[in-house]
């Protein structure tokens, strides 16, 4: 079975994105939650994902209070095709724009 983490970093800020509540999901069954530390990682959702179709919420509404932004949340969907590896998700975030990718 495959592991997942992910980060998220500030790059309006240039530093990790700490307190970001992030949910893990198949389909719209919630598998588990965490909050991004002080590096901005969450890695607790779950122990292990088997292969197929998640997604990784981010509820930034509240990381970006007091801060002019144009996202409440940010959805990833995203694929698990083989077993027994780890999976990354960095979210590269600002008030106007985002990234991501298949990290390691």
């Amino acid at each position: 079975m495959s592991t997942l983490s992910t980060h998220v970093l500030d790059t309006a800020l240039g530093k990790p994105a700490a307190g970001i509540g992030v949910t893990l999901l198949r389909g719209e069954q919630v598998l588990g939650q965490a909050t991004t530390d002080a590096d901005g990682r969450a890695r607790d959702f779950v122990k292990t994902i088997e292969p197929g179709e998640y997604r990784l919420r981010f509820d930034v509404a509240g990381y970006f209070a007091g801060r002019e932004s144009f996202y409440r949340s940010i959805t990833i969907d995203f694929v698990v095709r083989a077993a027994n590896e780890h999976h990354h998700v960095p979210l590269l975030l600002s008030p106007f724009g985002y990234s991501t990718y298949r990290g390691s």
